[in-house]
């Protein structure tokens, strides 16, 4: 039968006792009825339904083998992803989940670490059930139960090319649920929803109000049942297009993968003409080898919101590094020029972009102990000619001058400058010493963007040059296999501040929950100039932030970025010196994190620890919060703390702050009163 029972008695009619008594008659027509119930149970009997439970046995994924090929989860029971299907249409005609024939199931358990290379903890647990059900036609699925949530992957093992025309992935849920839904939004083409600058903020709306013409970034949070959320994403993103997300038109209850199509032709344009356009894309997604690993789909579960703040899955999914030797990548912290404007005073030289200009930027790095610098836009000729240096810049002397202070320099491209010049412009560089490039305006994730990023990658990394892919999408597992490209913009950094009155503060206080479980980002804070929601404007070129200066210091424990900028100027950072002296201390990689507290789009607590020293990072919206610090978990032991809280007066003047040092053991709980927009920040040593 080629029908399943439900769609068979949906579509006919002759198994009611109307069509019995007039359309057959007798022994003959039961006959008929017989037959045809037998035939139902021949094909129901071929269904197949695989389980997995995660090593805690919480959580349940079920999958069955019909028909069609569908998922389902569970936590206690309870439904936290309802039946979804999921199929690959390949160039042929071919879908991959239609009338699957089972060859075989193979069970695997896992549970080993992992040791971390430029993250937030030394070492991940890896501990999950998998199944691997292999089908005829040389495919098949991988299927695995974490703690903490599930994911599945296509497999081939062919040997011809395959074109993808679509893929279905779909994400189903039992109920009309409130969801974080980022919207695409500053498109780069009005014709193109695909290309977009990835710098979404998010909005609360039920899974029906989704608008139906438009499209949503990953990852994307759900919030179910009892504070349980599930955050639906991507991981192990190679040779393959982003995952987009729109809703389940049919039930508007769910969300189905949405993928670019691949650009078969493209022109110059976009933002300030940086971008490379598609304007021709192809009827299929992606062309893959026949031996192939498609990227993870995954869904993340939490039962408490702070969870969310320390998942691990993106890395645990993701292809382990390819670059065997990593000790020439130096994660640090980062001087940047261009949010400031070069803005720097009490000096006796036209401030800008030129060579004095920048000694001054090396000569602040140096006394601070700061690792970097970066030159951005205006160090080249034009933005898209990598090759050659303006004659305001005396590059190598920079290069030079830096080594002697201990600072390295890191160079701003466009991706359409770089890329068309690439193994010269790598070559060049690498050799005249500059350390890495921040990359910008990609603005795309079809399958050739992608494909660029990780040739990118892979070319820097023979070269010993790290990356900070700024302007793209979230890392989605790159920084795992090519641990020299640091960060990830994919977020609405400071920069926004610059140009737009939106609510920051809550997007400060969102975006670790959701943004962050894709991976590391470059949100570039810092600003030493800082608002009250009544005193907060745009201006672009000494621009200010909104929220309270705890609040910027507090994102350089919160927000992960192994290559984090400072993004106001050296005179600003001079003048608060014993906040700089803080965020200079504060490390950009870790040993271990702890999510103490937080609840999404309100307010997040984390610590995190390098070698003996802990950190405390705390933030919150325009609302202004109480926060209980729990000190539990601090080894045994007394601590000095040096603490930066909000100042009475915050909430008028975002720059006042209090700094005090006091003892701190792990017995003890305080109490700390958050501005509105506030934060706190923490530094603890092992009292000597």
């Amino acid at each position: 039968m080629k029908l399943s029972i439900r769609n068979f008695r949906d579509k006919c009619n002759f198994c009611s006792p109307q069509f019995i008594q007039t359309k057959t008659g007798g022994v003959r027509g039961y006959i008929l009825i017989l037959s045809l119930a037998l035939s139902i149970n021949t094909f129901a009997a071929k269904a197949k339904t695989f389980s997995l439970q995660s090593p805690d046995k919480k959580v349940e994924l079920s999958i069955e083998v019909a028909e069609k090929i569908t998922w389902k989860v569970t936590q206690n029971a309870a439904v936290m992803v309802a039946p979804s299907e999921l199929a690959l249409t390949m160039g042929t005609g071919e879908v991959l989940g239609e009338k699957p024939k089972v060859l075989k199931a193979v069970n695997q358990t896992v549970d080993s670490k992992i040791n971390a290379i430029f993250y937030k903890k030394k070492e991940v647990l890896n501990q999950y059930n998998q199944v691997t059900i292999s089908f005829k036609g040389s495919w098949g699925l991988v299927f695995r139960a974490y703690n903490d949530g599930v994911a599945y992957r296509f497999v081939t093992t062919r040997k011809e090319e395959q074109t993808v025309v679509s893929e279905k992935a779909t994400f189903n849920f039992d109920d009309d649920y409130n969801c974080y839904v980022p919207y695409v939004c500053d498109l780069r083409d009005a014709k193109d929803q695909f290309c977009s600058a990835f710098e979404s903020l998010y909005n609360t709306i039920r899974i029906s109000q989704f608008k139906s013409d438009s499209l949503s970034l990953s990852p994307l949070l759900v919030d179910l049942k009892n504070n349980k959320k599930v955050a639906l994403l991507e991981a192990d993103l190679q040779d393959y297009p982003g995952m987009f997300l729109t809703v389940n038109k049919t039930t508007r209850k769910g969300y189905e993968g949405c993928f670019a199509p691949y650009p078969l032709e493209e022109k110059i344009g976009g933002f300030a003409n940086l971008n490379l356009m598609p304007t021709k894309r192809a009827t299929y997604i992606a062309k893959v080898n026949g031996t192939h690993q498609f990227p993870w789909r995954v869904a993340i579960i939490s039962a408490s919101d702070k969870d969310l703040l320390n998942s691990d899955m993106v890395y645990k999914l993701s292809t382990p590094s390819k670059t065997t030797d990593t000790s020439w990548i130096k994660p640090g912290k980062v001087a940047w020029d261009w949010w400031n404007n070069w803005n720097i005073t009490g000096v006796d030289f036209q401030a800008g972009v030129n060579t004095e200009t920048y000694k001054y930027y090396i000569d602040f790095a140096s006394r601070n102990k700061i690792e970097y610098i970066v030159m951005d836009e205006g160090w080249s000729v034009t933005a898209v000619d990598v090759m050659n240096i303006s004659p305001k810049i005396q590059l190598q002397e920079l290069i030079d001058y830096g080594k002697k202070k201990n600072v390295d320099i890191i160079l701003w491209a466009s991706f359409r400058g770089i890329y068309k010049d690439l193994d010269a412009a790598l070559e060049k560089y690498s050799k005249m010493g500059i350390k890495g490039f921040k990359i910008d305006f990609f603005d795309r994730d079809d399958q050739k963007m992608v494909n660029a990023c990780y040739e990118i990658a892979e070319k820097a990394a023979k070269l010993h040059l790290m990356l900070d892919y700024h302007g793209m999408f979230k890392s989605a597992g790159m920084n795992v296999t090519y641990p020299n490209v640091l960060n990830f913009e994919g977020v609405r950094g400071l920069e926004n501040c610059k140009w737009h009155n939106y609510d920051a503060p809550k997007y400060d206080a969102t975006m670790p929950f959701i943004r962050m479980l894709a991976g590391p980002i470059d949100y570039t804070p810092g600003a030493m100039r800082n608002a009250a929601k009544s005193c907060f404007r745009p201006v672009n070129d000494n621009p200010m932030s909104q929220g309270t200066r705890c609040h910027q210091m507090a994102m350089y424990v919160a927000f992960e970025a192994p290559l984090q900028m400072l993004a106001d100027n050296p005179t600003a950072y001079m003048k608060e010196q014993e906040c700089t002296n803080f965020i200079a201390k504060v490390p950009t990689v870790f040993d271990e994190t702890i999510a103490l507290d937080g609840k999404v789009g309100s307010y997040l607590a984390i610590a995190r620890r390098s070698g003996k020293t802990w950190f405390v990072g705390a933030l919150c919206d325009w609302n202004a919060t109480t926060i209980t610090l729990d000190f539990s978990f601090l080894p045994a032991g007394n601590f000095e703390a040096e603490v930066f809280t909000d100042g009475i007066n915050a909430g008028r003047n975002g720059s006042d702050y209090k700094r005090e040092v006091i003892k701190i053991n792990n017995s003890m709980k305080i109490n700390y009163q958050l501005a509105e927009g506030g934060g706190l920040a923490l530094r603890m040593t092992v009292n000597p």
